[in-house]
This record gives C-alpha cells, structure tokens and sequence, in this order.
C-alpha cells in the first residue's frame, strides 16, 4: 500500500517546513540585544587592524597537489572496486589506468 506522504519529495518537503516552523518558533524565544554595539560584524584579528590589501593567498602550489591527490585517490577506488571475473570491466579499468597515467603526466611535465 503506497501512501503518498511516504514518497520522499513529499516526506522532505513536509519535514522542511516542520524544521522551518520549528527554527522560527525558537528564533522568537532567543535572546538577541536591544541594540547594536560598534564593532560586532568586523572580523576579530586578536585586537589587530586586518589590512584587506595583503590577504591574498597564493594557491598556485595547493592547486596540483589537490588534483594530485584526488586523481590518485579516485583512481585507487575504481581499480580496487572493479570486478576481477568480468573480462569488459578490465578493458574499462585499463583505460582507467592510462588516464590516470596521462593525467600524472601532464602534472609533473615541468
């Protein structure tokens, strides 16, 4: 028997607005201050002015070791997870390894 509140579209529309209501009841209880104080929305920087003009960060070295790391650990996972019996899953796996091996190429070309 298929109920349609059960149907997860519905069940997830009926627990957001149950979670909405539930946020908005508790946001009138919350304590919250009469007034404003100076100063409340700047970013704390342990009592120090935060110069905005020398907060960029380099990531030109962050940038290849992330896909490094992501092109090695997605390709650990597909060949570890791929079936040893099926003989067109290996053809897959194999392609698999050659982009894997031409991606590392292409990274560590300079």
């Amino acid at each position: 028997m298929n109920h349609i509140l059960l149907t997860p579209p519905v069940a997830f529309m009926i627990v957001l607005a149950a979670m909405l209501g539930f946020s908005r009841l508790l946001s009138m209880l919350s304590a919250r201050p009469k007034t404003r104080e100076a100063g409340t929305e700047k970013s704390y920087a342990c009592g120090e002015d935060v110069p905005t003009n020398m907060m960029q960060p380099d990531y030109s070295q962050f940038f290849p070791f992330a896909f490094f790391f992501t092109l090695l650990h997605v390709f650990t996972l597909t060949i570890a997870t791929v079936p040893s019996l099926s003989g067109g899953s290996f053809v897959i796996a194999a392609i698999y390894i050659l982009a894997a091996i031409t991606g590392l190429v292409i990274l560590f070309r300079r």
